[in-house]
């Protein structure tokens, strides 16, 4: 049995936490900001509904001491605001799973985690907040998590096998899976810039923009060292022109809520190393500062 802490029961972090409660083998605590009260998590699939039975801290002074492993749920801007958590949480033997989008994980959780190891991690999880303490996963894609193949990865993988919420996947060439992801992350910043779910990738005009802003990115992630050709933007903008209209993104959800964008991580990031290399990102120059200014307030 391992004590396992997930920080930032949202949508993410409450099906990681309904992943190591399938399990039926370790102690979960939830790690919030608020009391959200009951957590359930309902598979639309199924329309099964499960209780997290795994009792919620509001303050990090609640923490009894380290854990195991802390399974980080927050959106990359909240990092700092966690940083109370992971300071009582974490000692040099803890490993944080870092469930965050973008690809500077490492970076950015490693100067709250107090020396321990950080695994970052890929996350292919398509839920949304339906209601107060309430999570959907929505089954269109399978859900999993991507870790870099190695020792931390394959007790990542051990820690949530048999859970049924989630596959743990061991990567190789963990930097060509992460600037995948963060490609699709990018082209899904056009929905919270439009205000619309997928539908909006069936308008010509908007597809040829993903197709423009997949390339850029990919240009970037080439100099980055991920092994992305050119065509392989029309395949990931592709995967948007399939899905069904109303499958939304975080990013939309945040926008549509009034909420701060995860948008340096998903975008601002193409911007910022694209400049460090002298590649031209003109899409990604447009939709950031958009993004940001949405953000503000």
């Amino acid at each position: 049995m391992a004590d396992i802490a997930v920080v930032g029961p949202g949508a993410i972090g409450s099906v990681a936490a309904l992943a190591a409660q399938q399990t039926g083998r370790h102690s979960v605590t939830l790690c919030a900001r608020r009391d959200p009260g009951a957590l359930r998590v309902v598979d639309d699939l199924t329309s099964t509904v499960t209780e997290l039975e795994a009792p919620i801290l509001t303050s990090p002074d609640q923490v009894a001491g380290p854990a195991e492993w802390v399974l980080l749920a927050v959106k990359a801007q909240q990092t700092d605001g966690a940083a109370g958590y992971l300071d009582a949480l974490c000692k040099p033997s803890t490993t944080v799973v870092a469930l965050q989008n973008g690809v500077e994980h490492i970076e950015r959780v490693a100067p709250y985690a107090n020396d321990a190891h950080v695994l970052p991690a890929i996350v292919w999880i398509s839920a949304e907040p339906t209601g107060p303490g309430e999570v959907t996963i929505r089954n269109n894609i399978s859900s999993m998590i991507q870790v870099p193949a190695g020792p931390d990865g394959e007790e990542f993988a051990r820690l949530l096998e048999g859970a049924p919420a989630v596959q743990v996947a061991l990567v190789s060439d963990f930097t060509t899976a992460a600037w995948r992801k963060l490609t699709t992350n990018a082209i899904a910043g056009l929905m919270a810039a439009a205000g619309k779910r997928a539908v909006v990738y069936q308008r010509p005009d908007v597809r040829e923009l993903a197709l423009a802003l997949a390339t850029e990115t990919l240009a970037v992630a080439r100099a980055e060292g991920a092994a992305l050709p050119e065509s392989e933007a029309e395949a990931l903008v592709g995967i948007f022109e399939a899905m069904a209209p109303d499958i939304g993104s975080s990013i939309l959800f945040d926008r549509l809520a009034g909420r701060e964008l995860e948008w340096d991580a998903r975008n601002g990031v193409v911007r910022r190393l694209g400049r460090r290399h002298g590649i031209p990102t003109p899409v990604s120059d447009v939709l950031v500062p958009l993004l940001a200014a949405a953000s503000d307030g």
